[in-house]
């Protein structure tokens, strides 16, 4: 750890550009700040502040794992956000100073997670949750950085979340299983005293707690899909509904209304406004409602990445913007041009565009996944792999089906590669086998099929002359085929999974990259080591890829850092803020200004990549 924290310090930072996506797991993770100009939210290990007006971005950088909760002061001077770690390290809380953009005070009591943060009315003190493997509460005084109590958060069961009260900053309550309690912090001991709620014969699992604005009554949304409310002064259960039509998914936002009217966002995506019954279905789970202005507007935050404007006049819902819920397998640039890219996750292919981030097309084939996908050289097409082992190819204009096809490989097809005269295709399968194809004006032709792997075949590039393609597979082999003869020339075997191959600038050498953490160079003639790097600390090395000029390259892995090298030094020049989860994918356009990686979680980040291309 202290070899990669060296390295890190070394070496100059990459600018990060832009930020493709949003972490709609963390609980109530969408924010509005006051002053109305910010939205604040969480994706891997920053906390983003995006302008509402023109969508630029600012990015709080301290975490060195994923955000795992995040809170704004009612002033708006604050900003805390909790970090979930592995087991036995402990877990900080960071409050940041909104105006300057900088860490305020950093505070490490909590092991592996911090549940949830909630900052007091006046911003006097900060209360900080741990999770299930810490179990405690904490009281921070926010101007001196210290811990004032600490205690258990429950005797039975486990806590969810936090919240104070609006007119005390020494009143809070605590939910989750088992448990329901307000506390009441005593200065003068250093000590917070609970009070259990009673609520009789009924249990119920809290997710969320929203206390009246007079703090007679607090309303407790469950698992169970109905609202429990508590009177505050005499911690009773006042009532619970409702009794029948409870909402599927369970509860997992609630919001009060001046009105007395309550917004609830669901686990099944229902967003529904109570007294009058007015109901939005959306297409995630909901996990974050704020206030977007007096007009009557609400700004929600789903499980699945999206952002919504929703309206109380009507109740529709605008979608603001888009992301991937889960790890992104691919990323593809078309050949010569670095306005549009296009990314794949679970069953779909979304198109960007690069200077403006945002979803320009999105392709969805049902029930399967897309691992791989490439741009035809010409721009004519994608074409993309899949988990039933079919390849389909799609216009990239709108979207329409151009070629499918079936049982391209058995049990998947893994990588894919388009020739640079866009006559045919390379595929690899997680069977092992390499299947080479021709496209024709109406339809394609198997010219043959490759099977010396063993194994996954997991990345596969061609010349720039299309005569032969270099493969690599995690039977620890990476092959050299001839294109025309269909004969393997050559081969190179490591006691690794490889993961990423890569030809240099006149394709004399290949690089390549696996779970052994290095980074090899080869001869192609015939197959010998020339060199060899250690390419990361900790975790293998997932991808690769060198630049149009072949004076640089960059890779990424489980070390969640993106670094770029000097292919004829080997040494690193540039690296990425560590992101909060596993690089899944690198691209560089062809002009060298744009670098975009994707992450295990589905983020999308671009950045300024920092070497012009040579002449």
């Amino acid at each position: 750890m202290d070899a990669k924290d060296d390295e890190a310090r070394s070496n100059p930072e990459m600018e990060l550009e832009a930020v493709i996506g949003f972490n709609g797991h963390v609980p109530f993770g969408l924010k509005l700040h006051p002053d109305k100009k910010y939205l604040i939210y969480p994706l891997g290990s920053l906390v983003i502040l995006k302008r509402t007006d023109d969508g630029k971005q600012e990015f709080l950088h301290g975490h060195s794992n994923n955000v795992s909760c995040i809170s704004l002061s009612k002033s708006g001077d604050y900003i805390a956000s909790g970090q979930a770690n592995v087991v036995a390290v402990k877990a900080p809380v960071i409050i940041w100073n909104y105006a300057a953009r900088a860490i305020h005070g950093q505070l490490l009591l909590h092991k592996v997670k911090v549940e949830a943060v909630a900052f007091s009315p006046n911003d006097k003190h900060l209360v900080s949750l741990g999770g299930q493997d810490d179990g405690s509460i904490v009281v921070w005084n926010v101007e001196t950085k210290q811990a004032i109590c600490k205690s258990s958060a429950s005797t039975y069961g486990y806590c969810l979340t936090v919240e104070f009260f609006h007119t005390s900053d020494n009143i809070f309550a605590s939910a989750g299983s088992g448990t329901l309690r307000i506390w009441e912090l005593d200065l003068t001991n250093r000590r917070i005293w609970p009070t259990d709620c009673r609520t009789g014969k009924l249990k119920r699992t809290v997710k969320c707690v929203e206390i009246s604005m007079c703090d007679q009554y607090m309303f407790c949304g469950t698992t169970s899909g109905d609202v429990m409310k508590i009177n505050t002064r005499l911690k009773l259960l006042n009532n619970c509904g409702p009794a029948r039509a409870k909402f599927s998914g369970g509860i997992n936002v609630l919001k009060v209304l001046n009105s007395g009217d309550m917004i609830i966002g669901t686990g099944s995506g229902t967003l529904a406004l109570c007294s009058k019954n007015n109901f939005q279905t959306l297409e995630n789970g909901v996990t974050s409602v704020a206030f977007s202005d007096e007009g009557g507007q609400l700004l929600v935050g789903t499980e699945g990445a999206q952002m919504y404007r929703v309206s109380f006049e009507d109740f529709k819902a605008d979608l603001l913007c888009t992301g991937h819920r889960s790890t992104i397998h691919d990323i593809a640039i078309p050949f010569a041009m670095s306005q549009v890219f296009a990314t794949c996750s679970e069953e779909e292919i979304r198109l960007w565009r690069v200077n403006k981030p945002k979803e320009l097309m999105r392709l969805s084939v049902p029930n399967v996944t897309c691992n791989t996908l490439c741009f035809m050289t010409d721009g004519h097409g994608i074409i993309s792999g899949w988990s039933d082992g079919k390849i389909r190819m799609f216009d990239p204009k709108n979207g329409k089906p151009l070629l499918i096809m079936n049982n391209a490989h058995n049990m998947g097809v893994t990588t894919i590669a388009n020739s640079r005269d866009s006559k045919k295709i390379v595929s690899g399968g997680r069977e092992g086998q390499v299947r080479v194809w021709e496209l024709q004006s109406q339809g394609h032709r198997l010219l043959n099929t490759l099977a010396e792997h063993k194994e996954t075949v997991t990345c596969v590039k061609i010349k720039s002359d299309d005569s032969e393609c270099v493969t690599a597979s995690t039977d620890g082999t990476c092959i050299i085929w001839d294109l025309v003869r269909f004969v393997s020339l050559q081969r190179v075997i490591a006691n690794t999974l490889f993961r990423s191959v890569c030809y240099n600038l006149d394709e004399h050498q290949i690089i390549t990259s696996g779970t052994d953490r290095k980074i090899t160079y080869w001869y192609v003639l015939d197959g010998t080591s020339i060199r060899e790097l250690e390419g990361s600390q900790s975790g293998a090395i997932n991808t690769m890829h060198v630049t149009t000029d072949g004076n640089h390259f960059v890779t990424g892995g489980e070390d969640k850092q993106l670094k770029v090298w000097d292919y004829t030094l080997g040494d690193v020049t540039h690296v990425g803020m560590p992101l909060g989860a596993s690089i899944t994918s690198t691209k560089i356009c062809s002009s060298n200004r744009v670098l975009v990686c994707t992450t295990a979680d589905g983020g999308i980040w671009q950045w300024k990549f920092p070497h012009p291309p040579s002449s």
